[in-house]
């Protein structure tokens, strides 16, 4: 298999030196580009020398004369790699602007691209950067979002490089997608709910959805029909992902009941909230020095009702607990009426809410479970699917 890996103007640059080491290691032949700016951290005479192959840095370079090295390279390549991708590059990239040789060599490009940015944590969550992720993802790219942290400039927060490891997970699921659930109807809950009180504010919790992302994108790669019904989350869905946006748990058990008609396999990823508020306000309520009462009502059991509603579905649940014991799950487990359900400690750091970690138990209705290890959200996903697809 051949790659090419884009390297642009990130101090995480020297990371690209490790991962084109780690895609050899996969069995890729590895061709990297340069952009002008990544030239300031990395080298031509590094990656020639780790890769054995010319490097590419200008628009006009040929390393066979009369060939051009933009279409033959794009058309060679299984797949095409940027990692680190700057904002800049990006964004240039969601704008259809070919003005060096990485982006002329993207255009001409027909492959799977995946794209790993890394930038100052302001910087990727500008509304400029977070439009050009959408509509790159819109296209079909596959994005290995930054994980959380300290950056060089000395600020916390969303922006680092994806580790090596998750990038070149995604490179191999991307070049090598499974059929072994096609034909298969796949339906997902995803993310928080929001139960209103006023107008104005609502009950809701720290769910950002990227554990429900992660098994679609997942399930996407393995074949699947993929639906997902899913709150006001903040996490992005693949394209190809056919996805339901709801807000409250109301409308999440409604529209659910209804995608699951037929469904193959269900997952209540979703972290839905147990109540609403009964005596909701029309408007917004005023503060005044009184205190407060608000009447909170159970709501519906979603993914018992949607195990209920269809028999030969595989049904599995999602537990967030403040425990490693696994009786609770368990018990949730039989009362709900599932083939499995995926625990995990919430107390722990890394696990659950929010997070781009994780690390589950997955119980089985007889009693047996399986352990994974602490790791990227979207490891675990595809790791879900291997051990629900064995037991299925």
């Amino acid at each position: 298999m051949n790659a090419v890996l884009g390297v642009s103007g990130s101090i995480a640059a020297y990371r690209a030196a490790d991962l084109a080491r780690e895609l050899m290691r996969a069995g890729f032949t590895v061709r990297v580009c340069l952009t002008d700016a990544a030239q300031e951290f990395v080298s031509v005479a590094l990656f020639e020398a780790l890769t054995g192959q010319p490097c590419l840095i200008d628009t006009f370079d040929e390393p066979e004369r009369g060939r051009m090295a933009h279409i033959d390279w794009a058309r060679a390549a299984d797949v095409v790699v940027v990692a680190p991708a700057t904002a800049n590059t990006l964004n240039r990239l969601a704008a259809g602007v070919g003005d060096d040789m990485l982006t002329t060599l993207c255009l001409a490009s027909t492959r799977p691209l995946v794209l790993a940015p890394a930038m100052n944590p302001q910087m990727y969550l500008h509304e400029a950067t977070q439009a050009s992720l959408a509509l790159l993802e819109e296209r079909g790219a596959v994005i290995v979002e930054p994980l959380e942290g300290d950056v060089a400039c000395g600020e916390s927060g969303q922006g680092k490089l994806a580790s090596i490891p998750e990038i070149v997970a995604a490179v191999l699921e991307t070049v090598s997608v499974s059929t072994v659930l096609k034909g298969k109807k796949v339906v997902i809950t995803s993310g928080p709910t929001r139960e209103p009180i006023d107008d104005v504010r609502y009950i809701t919790n720290r769910s950002s959805g990227k554990m429900g992302s992660a098994l679609a994108r997942a399930a996407l790669r393995l074949g699947a029909d993929v639906t997902v019904v899913a709150g006001p989350q903040t996490a992005r869905f693949p394209s190809g992902v056919s996805v339901l946006r709801v807000e409250t748990a109301q409308e999440m058990h409604d529209l659910a009941l209804t995608a699951a008609k037929g469904a193959d396999y269900i997952v209540g990823a979703a972290a839905v909230a147990d109540y609403h508020v009964a005596n909701r306000t029309s408007g917004k309520l005023r503060r005044t020095a009184e205190n407060l009462e608000l009447v909170l009502s159970p709501n519906p059991d979603i993914i018992a009702a949607l195990a209920a509603a269809n028999p030969g579905a595989t049904v599995i649940g999602f537990a967030a607990e403040p425990t490693s014991d696994l009786s609770v799950a368990q018990a949730k487990l039989k009362r709900k009426g599932l083939f499995a359900i995926a625990a995990n400690d919430v107390s722990q750091a890394g696990q659950g809410f929010d997070t781009d970690t994780n690390k589950l138990d997955l119980v089985f209705a007889d009693g047996r479970s399986v352990s994974s290890e602490m790791m990227s959200k979207n490891q675990c996903a595809r790791w879900f699917w291997d051990q629900i697809l064995k037991e299925s």
